[in-house]
Parts: structure tokens; sequence; C-alpha cells
């Protein structure tokens, strides 16, 4: 599981993953995705008239649908208690166990002299609290039922990622009420190996191209992989301060602070199409004409 894991950011040249069909395995990169969902001949007359519905929207579970920060950290807290250990009150070292992986986190953060039989238990141990406790949430981040509201009143469809196996994320959906809004989720069980990877993944579902698709996150690192994958980011203020966010195109302290019209203005650049990779034309030069009897 790689809930306690610092994932890959992926698609640093625009790569992809493959994906097995019948007739064998399927590479797909962002240039595939944006070539190939291309919208019919209906759909561009329908999103010519609501040009909302051309997009998606891709949410990260951790620090956007859910606060899951008290949730790693007190996760990290009931372990030191069970085995007797302390954790450190500074709070640059919480900030790095909530984002470094657990084997890092037990070596080279807490200082835990533990064997190398132990590492696997103790991960073990901490990913059941984590779950145990994630069955207490009641409740999703503020503002977001509100936002997905809206979204779901323009018509715009919404897709969630997360390490969290597919039973446990619905479950905590359901208990938020939030499942109805969500047309994809991106689990443990598709076996995606990096953010970008689970980004792209969530556009195939949303039927979307990457370069229509908006992310929200929290981390930079998240941040970069939508970019690498041709994808518009919105950074969410709280787990990360602003100034670690500027590369975020639109950065906000809460959902409260979004609208509809938002979405139409990261694409008002150049039109929904501007993050498209464009092929360089070359203009040939026309032959001269030669004169002949004719002509004359």
């Amino acid at each position: 599981n790689k809930l306690f894991m610092q994932e890959a950011i992926g698609a640093e040249y625009g790569e992809g993953f493959e994906t097995f069909r019948l007739d064998g395995p399927l590479k797909v990169d962002v240039d595939y995705l944006n070539d190939r969902l291309q919208e019919g001949f209906l759909k561009r007359i329908r999103y010519a008239m609501k040009p909302d519905e051309a997009y998606g929207l891709i949410f990260s579970w951790d620090n956007v649908v859910s606060d899951t920060r008290a949730l790693k950290l007190n996760a990290w807290k009931q372990l030191a208690f069970e085995e007797g250990k302390e954790i450190p009150d500074e709070g640059d070292a919480q900030r790095l166990m909530l984002s470094a992986g657990a084997d890092h986190v037990l070596h080279k953060i807490l200082l835990w002299e533990t064997a190398e039989s132990e590492v696997d238990r103790l991960k073990s141990r901490l990913l059941q609290i984590y779950y145990d406790n994630l069955l207490k949430l009641e409740k999703p981040m503020d503002g977001l039922k509100e936002w997905l509201d809206a979204l779901c009143t323009a018509r715009i469809p919404c897709a969630v990622v997360s390490s969290l196996d597919r039973r446990n994320m619905v479950d905590a959906l359901e208990r938020f009420g939030l499942k109805k809004y969500f047309q994809g989720l991106v689990s443990e069980e598709d076996g995606m190996e990096s953010m970008a990877h689970k980004f792209l993944s969530a556009a195939m579902k949303l039927d979307r191209k990457p370069s229509k698709c908006v992310v929200f996150e929290d981390d930079p690192r998240g941040i970069t992989a939508a970019h690498n994958c041709t994808m518009m980011a919105v950074a969410l203020i709280g787990a990360h301060p602003a100034y670690d966010l500027v590369q975020a195109d639109l950065a906000v302290a809460n959902f409260n602070e979004l609208s509809v019209i938002n979405l139409r203005r990261l694409f008002a650049n150049k039109g929904s199409t501007f993050m498209d990779r464009q092929k360089q034309i070359i203009e040939k030069t026309p032959p001269k004409r030669k004169l002949t009897i004719d002509t004359i």
C-alpha cells in the first residue's frame, strides 16, 4: 500500500502507463490521450453551447477531499505509544512525517533503532491504525460539498484519486455524502505507479482530454505531476504554505472561494486547447512560374 510512501511524480517527458486489452498491451501516454480523446461532431456542438461540460475535474483524496493530516499524525502517535517510543514535538519534524515514506520516517526522523525484520510489522500496524481512524471520519473538507453541488449543476464530471483501496474509499465517500458527485474513482486496485499515472487514469475514466482537466491538489509534487500531464492545477493552501504552491495556476484557502467562472478563466488565455502540444507547420515557398510563349 502506498499510503505511507512518497510516490513518484511521473510523466516527466509525457510518458504514461501500459493498459491491457484483448488484442494485447496498449501504451497510453499524454500525447496519445490528448489525441485520441477528441470530441465527436455532436460533442463539439454541445461543448460549443455549454463549454463548462468539456472540462474534467480531478480531486486528490489527501487534504483535498478529506483532512488526512490529523489521521496520519495520530496513527504515528498511537504506534509510538504502543511501542513505548516518543514522537518529536517540532513542527518541522511532524511535517516531514506527513510527506515522507514510512521507512524514511522510522530511520531518519524518529531515529528508531528497529531491525529490518520489524519494519514490515510496524508499517502493517501503522496502516491498520490509519484505516481504523478513517472509519471515524464523518465530514469532508470545508466547502467541498457546496463546490461539488455547483459543479453538478454545471454538469462538469469529477473524479477522485487515492492510494486507499476501493472499498474503504467508497465507504468514506458514502459517509461524507459525496459518492454521487464522482463519476470516476482511481484507487489502489488500479495499480498506478505515480501521481501522474493516477491523473491520466482519471482523465480516461471521465472521457476528457488531459489538457481539459483541472487537478485539485495540496502538494507541490502533485501540482508538478498535473502540469506534466498538460493539466491545470488548483492548489489548496493548508498542508503547505502559499509560497510553496506558487507554480499552481490558482491557489485558494478553501473551496468557498471558488466558482465555475474560475474554471473558465483558467482556460481563457488561449482558449480551451492552449495546453495542447502543437506541431510546427513549415510553409513551403510556391514554385516560380516559368514564362513561355503562351504566357506572352
